[in-house]
């Protein structure tokens, strides 16, 4: 391809509205357009390499004993409604209707269409295990786009499903995935760990997400996940499913009696303990949330802080967030009591439900709100001044240097990005779909079932985040949209062109994904837009070609040589 021809154009800064290097540079580098708010257009350069992506995922599935197909887009409410999760799944799901008012939606994900193509397919237990794959565009309507390719509304995925007879071969697919994908992010240039996650919108019982781990330091990091870690044992699990055994704390407020007092002026918990002169382990902090539109109580330590994924499955809610204040006015009308928010305690609550974090049942003569503004109730003990909801979970936020619970050793946090992710569904949708087979008894069972994806344009994106420099892009040659670029000096010297121009047929002869700068443009120019869209490899001749030789620069490293013609197309041509 030669430069003069190619569709791309560069930019001299970086877009106003970009967060993180991996959407600076691929819109700078002309890899990406915004179309609309977390829809971008991919242009030819962006085109190739979520093709060489998606050509790794293809081969390694495929590899894996997965067959590819393609399901629509646009998907039909009924079978929603088969599973249901029309009415629960959320404002992220794009409901459209036809000219006919059916009502329709553009697919997040297949899970609904997959089942469906089972259930008329697949009779026999002698016609499993199967595993079907396809790589195709969704839609999901983020109540905030951001970051790019790495949170947007359209995105390219591939996601695959496993039907087996039993558990047992669902445990086998699950593995045959896991490696899988292994060999994928590998193949990709990325490192990745695989952490426990929560199973979200998606369900089943067991999931994992594969995180590329990021530079926290560095600027713009695009960390979306805490992922904590144990160095010696090997846990790993994402925030929102992480369990950790506590280091010890202060429980026992050693109150004398129970009473409320007065606590003015304490809206928060460091206010009231450094009022109190108390630990603020010993204070048990009543936050209201709404799930789902209910009013939730979440009884939780005062040093800890809750993870609201776990508190939402607790009441296998959809969406979540904590009330707002005329919300918690309406709750104490409606209880008969005057408090706002830091003074709120569980007893006597109307229209709530309660849960109380697995961290509060330990606690002996604590502080506790009683639901009147700038009073709380301290020396409280559990069955005596108040009652443990009936609800006790685990909703707890992990901190760094918690204990872990598989060896004992401190947990360690760091960000990640999620560019894969592996779900043990079970029968949540087969039994809830009538989609079942025959096993060997002549008994009709439902399929167990498996859901397997990965972000192809995220882990393009991902691969940027951990690639770069301050000069541009860093591709991983495997994924590379060109593996080397040709930059003569000046397209003026008959001599350079001369030599560019042959170095550039041979390769490409040779079937090297090449480009060749034939630009009328100043050599720092084309040095820099080399640099900043990333080609693994750049050979430039200038004036050291009158002794024979042309300048090869590795991408990754930066490192440079100056060599001949001859050893540039050995380097590509065996």
């Amino acid at each position: 391809m030669r430069m003069s021809k190619l569709f791309v154009q560069t930019l001299r800064e970086f877009p106003a509205d970009a967060e993180v290097m991996s959407h600076k540079l691929l819109v700078r580098a002309g890899y990406i357009r915004k179309l609309t708010n977390g829809v971008y257009n991919y242009l030819p350069l962006m085109w190739r390499v979520l093709k060489k992506v998606e050509n790794i995922v293809r081969e390694e599935m495929d590899a894996a004993g997965a067959q590819e197909l393609l399901m629509p887009f646009v998907q039909p409410a009924e079978l929603w409604e088969e599973s249901g999760r029309w009415d629960v799944y959320g404002k992220e799901l794009m409901r459209l209707k036809d000219r006919h008012s059916r009502e329709m939606c553009l697919g997040p994900t297949h899970e609904e269409v997959i089942t469906s193509i089972a259930r008329e397919g697949i009779r026999s237990y002698k016609q499993l295990p199967v595993n079907l794959y396809q790589i195709q565009s969704k839609f999901r309507d983020e109540i905030r786009p951001r970051f790019g390719l790495l949170r947007g509304r359209e995105f390219i995925m591939k996601d695959a499903y496993s039907f087996d007879v039993d558990e047992q071969g669902l445990d086998k697919s699950y593995e045959i995935m896991a490696e899988a994908y292994r060999k994928i992010f590998e193949r990709c240039g990325l490192e990745t760990k695989m952490v426990q996650s929560d199973s979200g919108a998606i369900g089943g019982s067991v999931s994992h997400e594969f995180m590329v781990l990021v530079n926290e330091e560095a600027e713009n990091n695009a960390g979306e996940n805490d992922v904590f870690y144990c160095t010696k044992c090997g846990y790993s699990a994402n925030s929102n499913h992480a369990v950790s055994v506590l280091n010890p704390a202060e429980t026992d407020g050693k109150f004398n009696k129970a009473e409320i007092i007065d606590t003015p002026n304490t809206h928060s918990i460091e206010e009231l303990a450094e009022f109190l002169k108390i630990p603020s382990s010993v204070i048990c902090k009543s936050l209201i949330y709404v799930v789902d539109g209910k009013y939730v109580v979440a009884l939780i330590r005062g040093d800890r802080t809750v993870e609201e994924t776990k508190l939402m499955n607790v009441f296998e809610g959809n969406d979540i967030r904590i009330a707002r204040n005329d919300e918690i006015e309406e709750i104490m009308n409606a209880s008969g009591f005057n408090a706002i928010a830091g003074f709120i305690g569980p007893k006597g609550l109307k229209n709530v439900e309660i849960v109380a974090d697995k961290t509060v049942t330990e606690l002996k003569n604590f502080v506790i709100g009683c639901n009147q503004t700038d009073k709380h109730l301290v020396g409280a003990n559990w069955s005596v001044d108040a009652e443990l909801p009936e609800k006790i979970a685990d909703i707890c936020l992990v901190e760094e240097g918690d204990k872990c619970v598989d060896c004992g050793s401190s947990l360690k946090v760091t960000k990640g990005i999620e560019v894969g992710n592996i779900f043990k569904l079970g029968t949540k949708y087969s039994k809830a779909m009538n989609a079942t087979f025959t096993d060997k008894d002549g008994q009709e069972k439902p399929f167990i079932m498996g859901c397997y994806g990965i972000g192809i344009s995220r882990t393009a994106a991902a691969a940027v985040e951990r690639h770069h420099d301050e000069f541009g892009i860093k591709w991983p040659e495997a994924i590379a949209p060109y593996t080397v670029i040709i930059v003569p000096v000046s397209d003026q010297d008959e001599t350079q062109m001369k030599v560019a121009e042959d170095l550039y047929n041979k390769l490409l002869s040779a079937g090297v994904e090449v480009i060749l700068d034939d630009r009328s443009e100043r050599a720092g120019v084309k040095l820099k837009d080399a640099d900043l869209i990333g080609i693994p490899y750049r050979v430039t001749v200038g004036k050291t070609i009158q002794d024979g030789l042309v300048e090869f620069k590795t991408r990754a490293t930066n490192e440079v040589s100056t060599i001949t013609p001859d050893e540039v197309l050995k380097k590509f041509i065996i």
